[in-house]
């Protein structure tokens, strides 16, 4: 089986003896800090229920096209539903996968009631008729995740040496929740390689769960590694909101998917967590050590980060789905892009 070096962190140690507990937050806080990427074990959920909807997933993608296209995510002003291979764009290339969207499951805001170009991302999920167990078992599925990340998140202040409640006014209610079911096929002879391009993810925090084939990579100091399945085990990142939160002490880091071989195809399921959409993201006042470690949040000039959760959240959209955008937003997705609301590069 293929290593990786990327640590591994133990959730269930959290609730152990007071020691092991301390020298537990002490591997996070580093892990999060110095490579942003780990694994995560003793988080509650057994091999076979992460096997139970890889296998949910693999159904999906096994439908007809016809039946797919029926929850296709142009239908939907939210940015939920299918999406074939190379309809969603990272660094303004065609990411080869094909992939399922949901998020919190809402009604959509009466036109009268919408102030603000993001308010419109609230809203139903699409599902597919030909699978009725989908919806109960992901929406069940993604609220068993969010779980896990609001143990992390509080986890996380009292690294950062913050109260226990310093996320809660972001989180209050209920935290953005976005999860994604996804196929890569195998790579065709002499074309990308792209599953996924470079980048970094725009929320609190992400768990992806893995099939049993690799492709998953992270950039580290001294280049790319690869993030292989480990049995059981989730793969766990930081998000941009939280380096900018904690201004760049915690690390989000870059990462990529690189396409399956010939012969071979992969699935995945990848979570994201973010503060509420109507949310600011808190800036964290640090101790004099912690500060002394914080870097600062990088800033991509072409990409840059809103301190406004919901204009953070659409921005990513529009730019990942320009057929979405294109049908449902027009000009109301030309965000601002002040240096009141984006970080400066």
């Amino acid at each position: 089986m293929e290593h990786s070096p990327l640590p591994i962190i133990d959730l269930a140690a959290l609730d152990g003896a007071p020691e092991t507990r301390r020298q537990m937050l002490a591997t996070l806080g580093r892990a999060a800090r110095e490579v942003g990427f780990f694994y995560l074990i003793g988080h509650g959920l057994s091999e076979e229920e992460q096997q139970e909807t890889l296998a949910l997933a693999a159904r999906f993608f096994a439908l007809p096209q016809q039946e797919k296209l029926a929850v296709q995510m142009v239908h939907s002003p939210h940015f939920r539903g299918y999406n074939r291979v190379g309809a969603e764009l990272t660094r303004q290339r065609p990411d080869l996968r094909e992939q399922f969207d949901m998020m919190n499951e809402a009604q959509a805001l009466p036109a009268a009631l919408i102030r603000e170009p993001w308010q419109r991302l609230l809203g139903p999920n699409q599902w597919p008729t030909a699978l009725p167990e989908m919806k109960t078992h992901l929406l069940a599925w993604q609220d068993r995740l969010s779980d896990i990340t609001l143990t992390l998140l509080a986890a996380f202040a009292e690294v950062l040496e913050q109260p226990a409640n310093v996320f809660d006014d972001s989180i209050r209610g209920a935290p953005y929740q976005h999860m994604k079911l996804i196929h890569y096929p195998e790579q065709e002879a002499g074309g990308s390689s792209q599953g996924v391009g470079a980048h970094k993810d725009p929320g609190y925090l992400t768990l992806v769960m893995q099939d049993h084939h690799s492709g998953l990579e992270v950039e580290t100091a001294d280049g790319w590694i690869s993030a292989p399945p480990l049995p059981g085990a989730l793969v766990l990142n930081i998000g941009e909101l939280l380096e900018l939160a904690s201004n760049g002490y915690l690390k989000a880091t870059l990462h990529r998917v690189v396409s399956p071989p010939p012969g071979v195809s992969r699935l995945s399921c990848a979570f994201f967590m973010a503060a509420r959409l109507d949310a600011t993201v808190p800036l964290l006042s640090l101790s004099p050590e912690l500060a002394t470690q914080a870097q600062g949040p990088e800033s991509d000039p072409t990409n840059p980060l809103f301190y406004q959760v919901g204009e953070n959240v659409l921005k990513g959209r529009v730019r990942s789905h320009p057929d979405v955008a294109a049908r449902h937003y027009g000009e109301l997705a030309r965000l601002p892009r002040t240096e009141r609301e984006a970080m400066p590069a």
